[in-house]
């Protein structure tokens, strides 16, 4: 019932797709988990250790150490991914990556891919360079493009696209992210709105990646609706990995 209404929700712009679906006798568009609540079936881990990644209750739990990666064992390309997230530490840093290389380049922790961020709030606190605060947008839900991937920001910082308003909420709280990724365009949702989003993006099919960067968090309920393929081209594609 819960996947029903969400996906009644948020794909509303997409009813004139799905009637069309079921008429031809494809798979209706519908979520599916992410995760089994029980072990890491359906993911790799990259570059971290056996122990950075456990289940307990249900839920996901990273560690945060040491700073590296865990992937989907596969590639998607459209879609919409919603996930809870919940920083127990001051500061804690996190982050989930889409249509992403899955694997960092030598030398390098992190993989190239279009990062949502998943802040703390008190990092910006936590943070200061010189006397300065870095500016709060940091922490609720920054999107942009790292390594070789571009992108245009809806509402600019740098290259980095900023929520045009503040909703995350402090440690010991749930968080909700809803992502759709069409097409090389992200738009994201936190804690029921749309606030942020980039465009343009030159790679528009990869891999998902969870990140561990030195504090711990917890995940539930990761799921992901798979929407109709567009026309990707090979450039446009990240390497499928062994």
């Amino acid at each position: 019932m819960r996947n029903a209404i969400l996906a009644g929700a948020t794909l509303a712009w997409f009813v004139p797709a799905i009637g069309p679906c079921r008429a031809q006798g494809l798979p209706p568009l519908e979520f599916r988990d992410l995760f089994n609540g029980r072990d890491l079936t359906g993911w790799v881990n990259v570059n971290t250790d056996p122990d950075t990644w456990t289940m307990e209750n249900g839920e996901l739990i990273c560690s945060g150490h040491p700073t590296g990666v865990m992937r989907t064992d596969r590639q998607y390309e459209n879609f919409i991914l919603h996930i809870e997230w919940m920083h127990t530490e001051p500061g804690g840093n996190s982050g989930v990556f889409l249509w992403s290389s899955g694997r960092p380049a030598e030398n390098k922790r992190l993989p190239d891919g279009v990062e949502v961020q998943m802040l703390e709030l008190e990092w910006p606190e936590l943070h200061k360079k010189d006397g300065v605060t870095p500016p709060i947008a940091y922490v609720h839900g920054e999107v942009w493009g790292v390594g070789s991937v571009k992108t245009v920001p809806d509402n600019p910082r740098g290259i980095r696209s900023m929520s045009i308003e503040n909703r995350c909420k402090g440690r010991g709280e749930w968080n909700t992210y809803l992502v759709v990724a069409v097409d090389g365009v992200i738009k994201l949702a936190v804690n029921g709105k749309f606030v942020n989003g980039i465009s343009g993006s030159t790679i528009k099919k990869g891999y998902i990646c969870l990140e561990s960067e030195g504090a711990k968090i917890h995940f539930r309920n990761i799921r992901i609706m798979e929407l109709p393929p567009g026309v990707t081209l090979p450039h446009q594609a990240f390497p499928v990995l062994d």
